[in-house]
């Protein structure tokens, strides 16, 4: 495996992370959930898991979840009560280094920090600070990266280097004192790693966690390193409407037959006569909620896993059957499985009320499309899929927030195993993460008022302008628009200039079709880019 590189508010080194080629597909430092007792902090609050008696009523379903959890959730409360995760000694993804110019920098928000990414040329590596210059607090995000690699601000020209440390101060004398080398004119760094071509940032600055990397990576996703055996297209994007409630609609699968149909392609169920079924094709699952920890959990659907660990990374099986934990064992099971799609989510949370999403989807046949197509194809279909339900779950958290995370348990009615793993996950929220995420001081936790609707499902701002294979794709439309109008209006000014002498009349009607046929043509690519790249409304009532 290629060398990984780690970069914090120290000097930069460089290490060899050895990892199997066939090793467990996503692993931290130890590939359980074993959690490190140097975090365990107590908890303040005592919450007993909802596994039976989810409601007070007699008439109601007292379970739905299988004896062997009650088991589980019995042998270990009593360890499990103490502990509280820690939302800020965690690794979260920033972005694909694929989606990062290494010529400007970047301007992103994880867990409410405002960050600024860029690649430090001198020390070969990117760089994680504050976005905030240490002058004024004007956003380095909108700077740019001077002839000799150091960040400036573009405000009043103020120059950092990969340490956070002040560079040059213009408006300084030459001569003694050198302010710029007060502490005060330094930036934040944080601790940052590179692994699976992602940006991981350690949010906190202090100088304990210099070496957090010799303790704790982020997942370790070996099938994100194979580009041999499987075709695969990742898509990022913001959207607006909190983390949890993402993990939630990721972690659901029941919801795909109705909130995406006639988008997904999904097989139907027969149903008897004796019973009134629906178009959609819906079905009984049976999911069941293997192990859960203050790391994350583990699920069971036959004899396929869903885990979730703890707390960005989440995948399963989805369509056809899971391939993840058959990656060790692909030569011996290939005779039996041969077509394989699954997807490997990557959710990260902004602030209240937004997300990010990380999302790449493999499979193992049909890879000439991923190498014919360019990835901004397949984004079209992963962004009508997003929008579908983006609506519905932004209203969702509007209300879930006027009843309180904290009585989600007592205002949803989950009674199928179909729900187990969304119980699986508000269960890990509530007991370990405080319900919601931990924001510190940051925010209150109140949401936005909801914009207008094409305001909401914007695509442009969330998703267009931060990919590079659909910024090219779109600039590249909107000059071949230009251009087919040009040829339109020219087309009809030479059919009309030109001489009867000069232009036969089959030539005369012949410039007078490519102009209608240009600008018809033109007409429909100004909708398909509108519709593709900036919004594209979806009603379930007619879908």
């Amino acid at each position: 495996m290629e060398a990984l590189k780690i970069s914090t508010c120290f000097p930069p080194f460089h290490f060899n992370l050895k990892t199997p080629r066939f090793s467990r597909i996503i692993s931290e430092k130890k590939p359980n959930f074993s959690f490190s007792p140097s975090h365990q902090q107590p908890h303040k609050s005592r919450f007993n898991l909802f596994t039976i008696n989810i409601f007070n009523s007699t008439n109601e379903p007292q379970q739905f979840l299988p004896n062997d959890e009650q088991e589980i959730s019995t042998k270990n409360e009593k360890n499990q009560e103490k502990e509280k995760f820690d939302w800020y000694t965690q690794w979260y993804p920033i972005m694909p280094l694929s989606e990062l110019d290494k010529r400007r920098p970047h301007g992103k928000k994880v867990m409410g920090i405002d960050l600024v990414v860029w690649w430090d040329k001198n020390l070969e590596e990117w760089r994680v600070m504050d976005d905030a210059c240490s002058h004024r607090l004007a956003p380095l995000s909108q700077g740019r990266i001077d002839q000799w690699g150091r960040l400036q601000c573009v405000y009043h020209g103020w120059c950092f280097g990969g340490f956070g440390d002040c560079k040059f101060i213009p408006q300084a004398p030459r001569d003694k004192p050198h302010v710029h080398t007060s502490k005060r004119a330094c930036i934040a760094v944080y601790p940052s790693f590179v692994q699976n071509d992602i940006l991981w940032f350690w949010p906190n600055t202090d100088p304990l966690y210099k070496d957090i990397h010799l303790s704790k990576t982020p997942p370790y996703i070996t099938l994100l390193d194979d580009l041999t055996s499987y075709a695969k297209t990742t898509l990022v994007r913001d959207i607006p409407y909190g983390y949890e409630f993402l993990i939630e609609n990721l972690m659901d699968p029941s919801h795909v037959h109705y909130a995406h149909h006639g988008i997904m392609k999904i097989g139907k169920i027969e149903v008897p006569n004796s019973v009134k079924g629906d178009r959609e094709g819906g079905k009984p699952l049976d999911i069941s909620l293997a192990k859960l920890d203050i790391n994350g959990f583990i699920a069971k659907q036959g004899h396929d896993e869903h885990k979730f660990i703890a707390p960005c990374v989440y995948y399963g099986p989805f369509g056809v059957q899971s391939y993840l934990d058959n990656y060790e064992s692909k030569e011996e099971s290939s005779s039996n499985d041969t077509n394989r799609i699954f997807l490997v989510f990557i959710c990260v949370p902004v602030s209240p009320g937004n997300c990010r999403l990380m999302m790449t989807s493999f499979r193992n046949f049909a890879g000439w499309e991923y190498k014919l197509f360019p990835p901004w194809k397949f984004h079209l279909d992963n962004n009508l899929i997003i929008d579908s339900d983006l609506y519905l779950l932004h209203l969702q958290e509007h209300k879930l927030r006027e009843k309180g995370p904290q009585n989600w348990q007592k205002v949803c009615y989950v009674p199928t195993k179909a729900d187990a793993l969304v119980v699986g996950f508000r269960r890990w929220l509530t007991r370990y993460g405080g319900a919601q995420v931990d924001w510190g001081t940051k925010f209150t936790g109140d949401l936005q008022p909801t914009p207008a609707r094409e305001q909401l499902l914007d695509r442009y701002w969330t998703h267009t302008i931060n990919c590079s294979s659909c910024s090219r794709a779109y600039k590249s439309l909107n000059v071949l628009e230009i251009i087919m109008q040009i040829i339109s209006v020219a087309s009809i000014g030479i059919a009309a200039a030109a001489k009867e002498s000069v232009m036969s009349i089959a030539a005369r009607y012949s410039l007078v079709f490519l102009a209608l046929l240009c600008f018809m043509a033109s007409r429909w690519l100004s909708k398909f880019i509108y519709k593709s790249f900036h919004f594209h409304d979806y009603d379930h009532a007619f879908c």
